[in-house]
């Protein structure tokens, strides 16, 4: 396997795990990861917050951890990156609206690319109106968006997955299992115990 430099997009309050565990594994298993927030430099950090399952009618939340970014997002060339992971929690919802990472999406959608996201995440690709004719899943409150978007929404169940060529996603935290295996497959990892 040769390694590949993937690029993941975050920003203050993504969920934790779905920051966390994405970057140690993808690192662990060889790749070159560089995570970046818009404004923001190799060094700084951002905040997490962890969502949990609880038995209301939403999720709930707590504070995460300080994620400490690796690479500066005024310096991110996309073309240098052979796939995007867009990780969820409420930093979706606010770095869509940077005209960047808009474009930074766009590349990795018009040059076919693979793109991992999870639970809001699909906002971002939502708001870079690359998701017409697409099937995809995301976090149920985030359905009516893929949908107006010209998406198709996949209903999984929260440990589930859904592929489409090369893109991966899934509801929520519970589906890494099979959310970071879908992912691996499409970028030809191959792990040998």
């Amino acid at each position: 396997m040769s390694a590949k430099n993937i690029l993941v997009l975050a920003g203050d309050f993504v969920e934790d795990y779905e920051i966390m565990v994405p970057f140690q594994m993808l690192l662990m298993v060889g790749h070159n990861v560089h995570v970046v927030c818009p404004e923001k430099k190799s060094g700084d950090t951002i905040r997490t917050a962890i969502h949990d399952f609880e038995g209301d009618q939403t999720y709930t939340e707590k504070p995460g951890h300080n994620f400490a970014l690796n690479a500066t997002f005024a310096d991110v060339d996309p073309d240098k990156y052979e796939a995007l992971v867009i990780a969820g929690g409420r930093a979706p919802e606010y770095i869509r609206l940077n005209d960047r990472v808009i474009e930074i999406v766009k590349h990795f959608a018009e040059k076919d690319k693979p793109v991992a996201a999870i639970c809001h995440g699909i906002q971002v690709l939502t708001a870079a109106d690359v998701v017409q004719g697409r099937s995809l899943t995301a976090y149920p409150a985030v359905k009516p968006e893929v949908v107006m978007a010209g998406g198709v929404f996949v209903d999984v169940p929260i440990d589930g997955v859904h592929v489409d060529g090369n893109w991966v996603t899934a509801p929520a935290w519970p589906a890494h299992p099979a959310w970071i295996s879908a992912f691996l497959k499409v970028l030809g990892t191959e792990i040998s115990v």
